[in-house]
């Protein structure tokens, strides 16, 4: 089974992120305290350790996942490549809006990490909370079809 390794969050809009072990996560603002989380179809950003993993050995680098800005990491499952599928994380339940496409921050955090994040959804996925709920390091994930 899947497991939930990390959560973090951005009080302001490219502050550095707050890695935290628990946390609420509401239809109205995504994750509790990020700047991101009113923004329909970006609420919640996914990262999956393994393909976070192959993004770094592709440029020889062994980079802290935060470094992908996401909010949350999952161990032990790929990332689904599939809009409208939905990741629940306990009671939590999170519809996969799009990709998260890598962007120029990255290249610039360390060239060549846009490009390795760039096939197979790499950079994770941008969701939207279908149900609110409380998470913790720890907390199991699954993914079933919309």
């Amino acid at each position: 089974m899947a497991k939930l390794i990390g959560i973090a969050r951005a009080p302001k809009i490219m502050a550095p992120l707050e890695e935290i072990n628990e946390t609420a996560i509401s239809k109205d603002s995504g994750i509790d305290g990020d700047a991101r989380g009113r923004k329909r179809g970006r609420q919640i950003t996914i990262l999956f350790e393994d393909d976070w993993l192959d993004a770094c050995n592709d440029i020889n680098e062994n980079l802290p996942w935060t470094t992908r800005r996401a909010n949350l990491l999952v161990r032990g499952m790929r990332g689904p490549q599939k809009e409208g599928n939905i990741i629940k994380i306990g009671k939590v339940q999170l519809k996969i809006c799009s990709e998260t496409d890598p962007c120029d921050v990255m290249e610039n955090t360390k060239p060549g990490l846009r490009k390795a994040l760039e096939p197979l959804w790499r950079g994770g996925v941008c969701c939207e909370v279908k149900q609110g709920g409380d998470i913790s390091i720890g907390d199991e994930v699954e993914i079933s079809d919309n």
